[in-house]
């Protein structure tokens, strides 16, 4: 789950892929494996945009709109002079979706595009069924931790699972969250129509193998990203394996090698052992869980690795992983990250490839607009408009989420096309990707937001100022332990000069709703000296927070400024 440049959600991360046909994908964002998929395009239509004429408008279009098709064929080189949408959105995944129903929001006439399933990668192959899975591997795992369950007075006889009803958990789940989606967009008339597409031109999109072409005022790239699988690993979607097979849980292999131990790793390490595999982790970096603030890392591993049935190999890649067959183990080769040499062979009884994802914008007709990808993500500014070739501005054209690779998260994705909304409707935004968080649903959790430790010290030293850290333990909060769950470590990374929230770590019970204080802060440009007079309910979590920024030493004052007494 990557600030200005992209997040790792594993160990290591995409370059290049060789990619089907396109489609439209998770956050986290968010993104399938590379099989051959469509892109669905949506119907068109040019009337005016009104809720109560959704219907009625499509099958005007459908009437109108093919008398022009030869036309804007013959004269892809030219803006058209006329749209059938104000917005077009290729890809309807969480950020497709948060761009459409912002769009329309504010008047704009929507389609979007969607050659797999509504909802991409983090609906159906991502953050909402592991969710499912990390649900159930949460509950096993209390239920079979005699020690916490005693220490609460709680006996339970031996906890088991129902290996096909926890699938379908997941799957239900996914199910649910798509028709939800569907559901919000027709009700608010943005159209959903499928085929595949291709940017023929200046605000043209190619329907289909047929002549068919939409125009909008302005197109958004949505497209997101697939499991990223290295050379020399085998996939046979049985034994050796990514994510998006690992979510449909049709077997808890004895023992699995996770490769990657970043956040689709820690995640699965987190189901599988809670539901009895063995995991040994395979790390091409010399320590685990890169990405994270080392302070965390350390901590997480106490309690996520060390004490479960996982054991690792850092500084070594997978140089060759055969699936197993005619009764053989799958075989690993390692090699050493840095001489390349031979250092061993593991047996295991599966693979789970978790290296990071890759962006999926290959057979979008880039090149018909002079777009030249940089390892696979389209180039953009600040404000997500696409760049091309010679360094300039695509007029009307912008990209979100994982294809562009500013920040791997189905969230970040989202309020990228908002924000990109908010730009085409008038009003300049700039999002602050320093104040997006990300989250580790293990258990227990891991959030974060800004900058780790290493990097403020660095941004320090360059920019000429000082940096402070201030702690704090849930082993001192009431909540937590009434709960039993006091492992856990909240660090703030701050200036202490003018009270700059710099970045916000967080290891412990509930960590993943915990972060938004902090991020909401960020975003907003609260310091440390104004929010630390926040008030928290007693007693809650959210005190671990509280405590954290009361602990800080800023030498710059509150606000000054005076405010007449509220009177209750």
């Amino acid at each position: 789950m990557t600030l200005s440049s992209p997040i790792s959600l594993s160990s290591s991360y995409a370059t290049t892929i060789s990619q089907p046909r396109h489609c439209s994908l998770f956050n986290t964002t968010t993104s399938t494996t590379a099989t051959s998929l469509n892109l669905r395009f949506c119907a068109l239509n040019p009337q005016p945009f009104a809720f109560t004429s959704l219907h009625r408008r499509s099958h005007h279009f459908r009437r109108t709109h093919f008398n022009a098709v030869s036309s804007a064929l013959s004269d892809n080189g030219t803006p058209p002079k006329s749209f059938d949408y104000d917005l077009l959105i290729i890809g309807a995944g969480v950020g497709g979706h948060g761009a459409a129903l912002h769009a329309v929001e504010k008047g704009l006439k929507t389609a979007i595009v969607e050659g797999d399933v509504v909802g991409g990668t983090c609906v159906n192959r991502g953050c909402v069924p592991s969710k499912a899975l990390l649900a159930v591997s949460g509950r096993m795992r209390e239920l079979r931790n005699d020690h916490h369950l005693k220490s609460l007075g709680i006996q339970v006889s031996n906890a088991g699972y129902d290996r096909q009803a926890v699938a379908d958990h997941a799957n239900n789940l996914a199910s649910k969250i798509r028709g939800n989606l569907t559901n919000s967009m027709k009700a608010l008339g943005v159209d959903i129509l499928t085929g595949f597409g291709t940017i023929l031109g200046p605000q043209k999109v190619k329907i289909g193998s047929s002549n068919n072409v939409v125009t909008a005022k302005d197109i958004i790239i949505a497209t997101g990203s697939v499991p990223f699988v290295p050379r020399g690993i085998e996939v046979d979607g049985k034994t050796v394996i990514t994510s998006d097979h690992a979510l449909k849980l049709e077997t808890v292999p004895d023992w699995i090698a996770i490769v990657g131990s970043g956040y689709i790793g820690l995640e699965f390490s987190d189901v599988y052992t809670a539901l009895g595999s063995e995991v040994t982790f395979v790390e091409a970096l010399d320590q685990l869980m890169p990405g994270f603030d080392p302070e965390i890392s350390k901590l997480a591993q106490r309690v996520l690795i060390n004490p479960r049935n996982i054991d690792y190999h850092t500084g070594v890649f997978a140089s060759k992983i055969t699936p197993a067959r005619n009764g053989k183990p799958v075989l690993i080769e390692l090699i050493d990250a840095k001489t390349k040499e031979q250092k061993d062979t593991l047996e295991v009884d599966a693979a789970l490839i978790a290296t990071g994802r890759a962006p999926f914008t290959q057979g979008l007709g880039l090149e018909n607009i002079d777009v030249a990808t940089q390892r696979g993500f389209v180039p953009v500014d600040e404000r997500m408009r696409v760049i091309d070739a010679n360094g300039n501005l695509v007029p009307h054209l912008y990209c979100i989420g994982d294809a562009n690779g500013k920040m791997m998260l189905a969230h970040a994705a989202s309020a990228q096309g908002i924000s990109v909304v908010e730009q085409v409707t008038g009003r300049d935004h700039v999002l602050n990707h320093l104040s997006i968080p990300a989250a580790c649903f293990t258990h227990p959790e891991i959030s974060m937001v800004g900058l780790t430790e290493p990097q403020a010290r660095e941004k320090g030293e360059k920019e000429g100022f000082d940096v402070s850290v201030a702690k704090t333990s849930f082993k001192a909060n009431t909540k937590a332990l009434a709960e039993n769950e006091g492992e856990g470590l909240a660090k703030l990374i701050y200036r202490p000069d003018n009270g700059e929230i710099l970045g916000v770590h967080i290891f412990g019970l509930h960590a993943a709703d915990l972060i938004h204080e902090a991020s909401n802060a960020i975003a907003l440009g609260t310091r440390i000296q104004d929010i630390k007079f926040a008030v928290h309910a007693h007693p809650t979590l959210s005190e671990v927070l509280d405590e954290l920024f009361k602990s800080a030493k800023v030498k710059a004052q509150a606000s000054d400024q005076v405010k007449e007494p509220v009177a209750i």
